[in-house]
């Protein structure tokens, strides 16, 4: 599978260039230099999706879930037959080491046309039985045409994890994937394609926020909207969205405490805090980036996690042994950049990290930049409050539990939580008062795609995942029979 140097839409089941002929560069992170170019569409293009879905829908609608079933399976199936190319084609895109794209990011994408492909022969509804009188059950219909709109930091993974369940429960679909990541997104239209997904079923439609993404979710033929990225675009979303009762699915931003208590098992809190904190740069909604060490081990845990964090090696995607690639875009650099400034402002200390890092070669245009910990900020400092979403986390001590658990229920957002103990008792009674929609002990980024995954507070609306991601694609109907 090759890459091509100008993507195109992906409407009524063909590759089309968009209506108004203009596109937007699209950057490899590593060198700074644009490599592609993706369609820069507009109403017009997300018109001609719509109206392609809406043809489709009648009869993928009636199609039987053996069928569907197999149509996912056989999409699954030739991602893992072009997982190598899939991979390079995420890593140059995004920057990311290839060991995560293809030990990590395809293989989840995967993962999730076939959970949800063999998820829809298992999707079973309710039925209530009135002694004597009636007996009541439930149907779950597909909603029809619905928008699913993808963030940049897991390209493929996320982008699946919406279409997949949309398309299992027989709905058809309008998705647009970030302008930044948009290439496995455009390959996975050709897998479409050889797939025999019919024509029509899944629409791409490549472009901006403001024109593309804007115009899926003011259409009034399109009832649903899926929604995965950055709370203030969440909220924007929702201010459109709302007023036209469309359902909405809205996972948004995080500030996530880990929280690790002197019992732990400290070298396997250690090895996996350094994952939590700086895996795809800290470019992932559910990485730790507030991190509260209880005061017997804070020194012991600061002197190894400083040591640990400088000596990750950041670099080229491809190279052997890089545990960190660029950051997503020079804007994001920037604005990560702006962040570090801050917290200096606030008071923090940089123990390490802090800079660009300047390559060689190829790679000196980059956006690179040197894995950060920060100690000595407030818990309600900007710092500590505002999401930063790059390689940047902070360290703070704490005495009691009381105490910890208001430092982590002390922002605006609730996505998730780790929590480091030994003591079970106290990891339930933990677990409970964190307000957050997931809450991870003693491990991180575990995933079971049978369960809700979603927020609380800013950090989002509704669940994904499993039977949530079944039902929130589904209109549930009521039938009363009475004897």
């Amino acid at each position: 599978m090759t890459t091509d140097q100008y993507l195109q839409n992906f409407i009524d089941g063909e590759l089309v260039p968009p209506i108004s002929g203009n596109y937007i560069d699209d950057y490899n992170p590593s060198t700074g230099k644009v490599y592609a170019y993706l369609p820069d569409s507009d109403a017009a293009d997300v018109q001609k999706a719509v109206e392609a879905a809406e043809r489709a829908f009648p009869s993928w609608s009636r199609t039987g879930t053996q069928e569907r079933f197999r149509i996912l399976l056989r999409i699954a199936d030739l991602i893992d037959e072009h997982l190598d190319d899939l991979a390079r084609a995420e890593s140059i895109d995004a920057g990311k080491p290839i060991s995560v794209s293809s030990r990590i990011d395809i293989p989840r994408a995967r993962d999730n046309f076939r959970f949800f492909a063999t998820a829809i022969l298992h999707f079973s509804s309710e039925s209530h039985h009135m002694e004597g009188q009636a007996t009541n059950f439930t149907l779950r219909q597909p909603i029809g045409v619905v928008g699913c709109i993808s963030p940049w930091n897991l390209p493929l993974y996320l982008f699946s994890w919406k279409i997949a369940p949309a398309l299992a429960t027989g709905n058809c679909v309008v998705a647009k994937p970030s302008e930044v990541t948009p290439m496995t997104a455009y390959l996975l239209a050709k897998i479409c394609q050889e797939a025999g997904l019919p024509p029509g079923v899944l629409n791409i439609v490549h472009g901006l926020g403001p024109k593309a993404g804007q115009a899926i979710v003011e259409h009034p033929r399109i009832k649903a909207i899926s929604f995965t990225g950055g709370t203030n675009t969440g909220r924007h979303l929702a201010r459109t969205a709302a007023p036209m009762f469309k359902k909405l699915s809205l996972e948004l931003g995080g500030k996530n405490p880990n929280i690790i208590f002197a019992d732990c098992d400290f070298e396997e809190m250690m090895k996996t805090t350094i994952r939590s904190s700086f895996a795809n740069s800290g470019q992932i909604c559910l990485c730790g980036s507030r991190i509260y060490v209880e005061r017997p081990i804070y020194e012991k845990f600061r002197e190894e996690f400083v040591r640990r964090t400088k000596a990750l090696q950041v670099g080229d995607p491809f190279g052997e042994g890089t545990k960190m690639g660029a950051v997503v875009s020079q804007p994001h650099l920037e604005k990560i950049m702006a962040c570090l400034d801050l917290a200096r402002e606030e008071g923090g200390t940089i123990l390490c990290g802090g800079e660009r890092l300047s390559l060689d070669g190829e790679l000196a245009g980059g956006y690179f930049l040197q894995p950060t910990v920060i100690e000595g900020l407030a818990p309600n400092c900007r710092t500590n409050q505002e999401e930063i979403f790059g390689p940047v986390v902070t360290i703070t001590p704490f005495d009691t539990e009381e105490e910890v658990i208001g430092y982590a229920n002390g922002t605006t957002y609730g996505l998730s939580s780790t929590v480091w103990t030994t003591n079970l008792p106290r990891a339930h009674r933990v677990a409970e008062q964190l307000q957050a929609g997931i809450v991870w002990i003693n491990c991180w980024l575990l995933r079971d795609l049978r369960t809700p995954f979603g927020g609380v507070k800013n950090s989002g609306v509704g669940r994904e995942g499993g039977l949530e991601a079944l039902r929130f694609f589904t209109e549930p109907k009521n039938v009363c029979i009475k004897y």
